[in-house]
């Protein structure tokens, strides 16, 4: 027998306006039956179509090292460039560009939330199709 994956919390110290920034990101909604409001000290997101959830909660401790897991995001309907800019006009920082890291078509860019905690924006599916593979 196995576990799995039930959902990802994120440590935060407003779990709502995160949950709400995240929502924008990812395309998330409140659960139906339990809808986040400013105050709540946990606040929980899911994915209309597959269900994955991602739970917000709130913790005293401020940020101070590196995440040591991090979200890979993948844009589904534009491309990469397009969506690291749509990241960074909703509140995004760009933490470091490694774009062409391995040559020509390579490469993601990491990038900090509204609260520190880096994730990395991926090629879409279209790019990576149409990029060679390196040698």
């Amino acid at each position: 027998m196995t576990s799995f994956i039930s959902h990802t919390s994120v440590d935060c110290a407003n779990a709502y306006e995160l949950s709400e920034w995240w929502k924008q990101v990812l395309g998330y909604v409140d659960i139906a039956d339990d809808p986040n409001e400013p105050g709540h000290e946990e606040c929980m997101i899911r994915n209309p179509e597959t269900g994955h959830t991602v739970l917000f909660i709130e913790v005293p401790e401020a940020k101070s090292i590196k995440n040591r897991i991090h979200f890979d995001l993948r844009p589904a309907d534009r491309a990469q460039a397009e969506e690291v800019e749509r990241l960074i006009g909703i509140g995004a920082t760009e933490v470091v560009d490694h774009r062409g890291i391995y040559g020509p078509g390579s490469g993601w860019v990491t990038l900090a939330d509204p609260e520190g905690n880096e994730f990395c924006v991926l090629k879409s599916e279209a790019e990576r199709s149409a990029t060679p593979p390196q040698s």
